[in-house]
């Protein structure tokens, strides 16, 4: 399962990559990761015209969109969209940060899994 992540460099600037999440064949209830710890669950919900300028991730974890799509700009400037269902780990939380904004003129739902 291949998810998007955003990590900061050495010199603060915020980059996407990719990371593969290898999945195990366990027969009839189907492919299954690794486990990973985590810390905590949040739910969230952005009003219709939520548009957040540059801004570091508060701790590593992974998103999870519910409802809406978003697009995210790194700091050097890469745009990239993401739609319902898509997974991200943020793990920027130092540094430049990124920019977040709706892709649609409606409330966003997402998951938010602390990690």
């Amino acid at each position: 399962m291949k998810i998007t992540k955003i990590i900061s460099d050495e010199k603060g600037e915020s980059h996407f990559a990719e990371v593969e999440i290898p999945l195990i064949d366990q027969g009839e209830i189907g492919f299954l990761s690794d486990s990973i710890c985590v810390k905590k669950l949040q739910f969230r919900k952005v009003s219709a015209e939520y548009n957040y300028d540059f801004h570091c991730a508060p701790q590593k974890q992974y998103i999870v969109l519910l409802q809406g799509g978003v697009e995210i700009e790194t700091s050097l400037g890469e745009i990239r969209q993401f739609q319902t269902g898509e997974i991200l780990l943020v793990e920027d939380i130092s540094g430049k940060g990124h920019k977040t904004k709706n892709l649609e003129k409606k409330e966003r739902t997402s998951l938010f899994i602390h990690i």
